[in-house]
């Protein structure tokens, strides 16, 4: 019998979405999340207030739903897994999640399966500085160094230029293990969205364009424009990805296109994903009900577009405020056809992800001066 009541570890915006779509689909979820004032708060049938990688507070939450999920991965999966021997579900399973928590092991999993990589290397706290160079030398420069755990929307990602640099950077950052990727010179960037069920039924979303400002994604295009070829190496690797994971639910995977049409994985997140926000309203069914369908053991929903196009834009912070900027949020829902959500987080930052507007076109559209538009109403002070 399908599970009626989800347990999320974490309480973010993603953790929101899934809530707004759980009633129109029967469900409850339970948010474990440290504050009541985060976002998905208010769409959680119950919480339990507790860090994202405290296991006391998971094992809380199992207490009071029929299966787990997540909204991130800064999960402590060594603490988590006497629950998973004692009972507890967990969809997807740890063993899932395993891989893709280090960039490093992520790298090396895609390899393992012929999922095509950037090349790449690892430095951690054991080599010596005088080695470095030597261990960079089959990347070369420039490459691309990024921390191997917890890093997400440009953090903890740096772009290196030199030797000199290399090394510098590493000592700023205290010689964390790190993830050295050679540098790709992409057409564009790419992602998909991916489910799949407990029985194996996988459902692949349309490959979409993803457009970046100062490394955080600005900006989704869907669909992407791009090859027939292309969608379809996207798709098969998103196949072959989530099926040798034996992965249970929704994982974005993000991509280059590099010259030749050529796809390589960027990263993958085992998680619904910023690049997944406009299927709320383009698509038969959202990532976030195919999320839920997914790890109750349902069968999942169709992903095709209900539109010929579609584009998300986030609302990115782009000053310190504490300001919920009523007034422009209401002047951008007077757009045809566009959806705003605002995610209630307390205060803005730069770079921060505030909220997202979708809009939904038909081919004949100026999506390009729609989507300036947006921006202008948006980032009044900054560069669109």
């Amino acid at each position: 019998m399908a599970q009626t009541r989800i347990g999320v570890i974490g309480g973010g915006q993603l953790a929101w979405m899934m809530g707004l779509e759980a009633p129109k689909l029967g469900i409850e979820i339970v948010v474990q999340t440290p504050q009541t004032t985060d976002p998905a708060v208010p769409t959680a049938a119950d919480y339990v207030l507790a860090p994202v990688a405290d296991a006391d507070g998971t094992k809380a939450m199992s207490d009071r739903s029929n299966v787990l999920t997540f909204e991130n991965e800064f999960v402590d999966l060594a603490a988590l897994a006497p629950l998973e021997t004692s009972g507890v579900i967990f969809r997807p399973r740890l063993a899932a999640l395993a891989p893709l928590l280090d960039k490093y092991t992520q790298r090396q999993f895609l390899a393992s399966h012929g999922l095509p990589n950037p090349p790449f290397v690892t430095l951690d706290e054991s080599m010596p500085d005088d080695t470095v160079t030597d261990i960079a030398a089959p990347i070369g420069f420039p490459l691309v160094m990024k921390t191997r755990r917890l890093g997400y929307d440009g953090q903890g990602t740096f772009m290196i230029a030199s030797a000199s640099e290399l090394l510098e950077t590493w000592h700023r950052i205290e010689r964390q293990p790190v993830l050295l990727e050679a540098f790709i010179p992409f057409e564009k960037e790419l992602a998909v969205m991916v489910a799949r069920s407990t029985t194996g039924e996988i459902a692949v979303y349309p490959v979409v364009e993803t457009q970046q400002v100062n490394q955080v994604c600005r900006r989704v295009i869907a669909p992407a424009e791009v090859a027939e070829a292309v969608q379809q190496q996207v798709t098969a690797i998103a196949h072959t990805l989530i099926a040798a994971l034996d992965f249970v639910g929704v994982l974005g995977i993000e991509l280059f296109l590099a010259p030749g049409d050529q796809v390589l994985v960027n990263e993958v997140a085992p998680r619904t994903h910023n690049s997944g926000h406009y299927t709320l309203d383009a698509c038969r069914t959202s990532q976030f009900a195919q999320q839920l369908l997914a790890v109750t053991g349902q069968p999942l929903g169709r992903p095709e577009m209900t539109c010929d196009r579609a584009l998300m834009i986030n609302l990115l912070g782009f000053e310190t405020s504490t300001s919920d900027y009523a007034e422009v949020r209401s002047q951008l829902a007077q757009i045809p056809q566009a959806q705003v959500y605002w995610y209630g987080k307390q205060g803005a930052r730069p770079g921060r992800k505030l909220g997202h507007v979708t809009v939904c076109l038909q081919a004949k559209d100026d999506w390009q001066k729609i989507m300036h538009d947006i921006e202008a109403m948006w980032y009044p002070l900054v560069e669109s």
